[in-house]
């Protein structure tokens, strides 16, 4: 038990203990309120070599896994003896005071593509009439390197992306503002300690890389996309914005919440096989302008975010402090349960009815979408991981005159 007031049962106790950054430097939640880590350091309280002075997380990301659960456990014990509470509570501030930034610095950003269900269910809308997965997917975990510079924290307004599309039964593109402007609900994993250039990492290393878990949503312009991506994949209908939660859930707060990941056939390559395999029960939910649409269920994806981890440095890539690898979207086997709103509407032929009775397919200007998750924390507890939210602006004048 904490005692901090209103912390305990609220997603966000002792069990939690979740990062974020101001402009004025780091802090740690615990219920509804944030420790200036700063602060504590320059008092004495936790000691992480003047890591916590910084305005972002990068440098404690760097000092690697003994330096995170030596200050996870000291600030679990500034929180739970009562001896601290008469020089910790007057560090602590309301988290609606916070004016909350981006919690890290982006060095590399890359993204998969590891549900079954999510790639499954493309392969039906996009190439009906063939197999749904490609004969490739079952055997590594395919991605695509994004833009690290167009990863915005949560809140953060998204401009509605223009670019080439061709419109259905045309036989030259157009240019224009995206009309099928999605989601996809997904998690990102934040990589603390580098490696070298040259040096592949293993499945049993995952831990001792990764720092924590945000949400994330990867905003995508279909339109732009489907026109595009062929035969190199995604470009410029994912670059536009890339949105993550404000607090930065540590790895170890989701210990309890690990559970066994499904059974993978054929067998993968060895450098892709786990010690212990394992994926985490994450119930995320999605809410469309206010209305929620789907609650997809992240236990279910086919590869994990170990397998995703040494996939990226197999062939010697290295990792940067402050790199971030998304999960892929999360689907579900069922529609209710979907992480993009190309599925939930298949394709934009089957409406999605929100609160007051409006219809989309896709977003329109003006639209919010908020995804939220929870997981399972220590004797029966529940971790409610930061949201990730945006609202979609319309496309700027320059795009929408453009004429070449």
């Amino acid at each position: 038990m904490t005692w901090v007031r209103g912390a305990a049962g609220s997603g966000y106790g002792v069990d939690h203990l979740p990062y974020g950054a101001t402009e004025h430097g780091l802090w740690v939640r615990i219920g509804d309120f944030a420790l200036d880590l700063g602060a504590a350091e320059e008092h004495g309280l936790v000691h992480a070599d003047g890591a916590l002075w910084e305005p972002a997380l990068n440098r404690l990301l760097a000092a690697g896994q003994g330096t995170w659960r030596t200050v996870r456990a000291r600030l679990t014990e500034l929180f739970t003896d009562p001896a601290h509470r008469g020089i910790v509570e007057p560090l602590l501030v309301p988290v609606d005071a916070l004016a909350l930034r981006i919690p890290f610095q982006v060095a590399d950003y890359v993204d998969f593509y590891s549900s079954e269900y999510h790639a499954s269910n493309l392969g039906q809308i996009l190439r009906p009439g063939q197999p749904p997965l490609l004969p490739n997917w079952r055997y590594l975990p395919i991605g695509y390197h994004g833009r690290a510079g167009t990863v915005v924290v949560s809140g953060t307004e998204v401009v509605r992306p223009c670019g080439q599309s061709r419109p259905a039964g045309a036989d030259a593109p157009v240019f224009g503002p995206s009309a099928r402007l999605d989601i996809e609900a997904e998690v990102g994993f934040v990589v603390g300690t580098p490696t070298q250039l040259g040096t592949a990492v293993s499945t049993g290393d995952f831990a001792r890389h990764v720092f924590g878990v945000v949400l994330l949503n990867d905003w995508s312009a279909r339109d732009i996309q489907a026109w595009e991506y062929q035969p190199l994949g995604p470009f410029l209908g994912k670059s536009f914005a890339t949105s993550i939660a404000a607090w930065v859930t540590p790895l170890d707060a989701l210990a309890a919440a690990r559970v066994p990941a499904p059974v993978q056939d054929p067998p993968v390559a060895g450098y892709l096989r786990e010690p212990d395999r394992a994926g985490y029960d994450l119930a995320l939910e999605i809410e469309w302008n206010g209305t929620v649409v789907s609650r997809p269920p992240f236990a279910c994806m086919y590869w994990t975010p170990a397998q995703q981890f040494a996939h990226l440095t197999v062939n010697g890539a290295r990792l940067r402090t402050g790199d971030l690898y998304a999960s892929g979207t999360v689907s579900g086997p069922q529609r209710a349960g979907t992480g993009s709103f190309l599925e939930l509407t298949w394709g934009g032929t089957e409406p999605v009815t929100l609160a007051g009775g409006a219809t989309r397919t896709f977003l329109e200007d003006g639209d919010s979408v908020t995804i939220r998750a929870t997981a399972p924390g220590p004797a029966g507890s529940t971790i409610s991981l930061a949201e990730v939210t945006g609202t979609v602006e319309a496309a700027s004048q320059s795009g929408r005159t453009w004429s070449g």
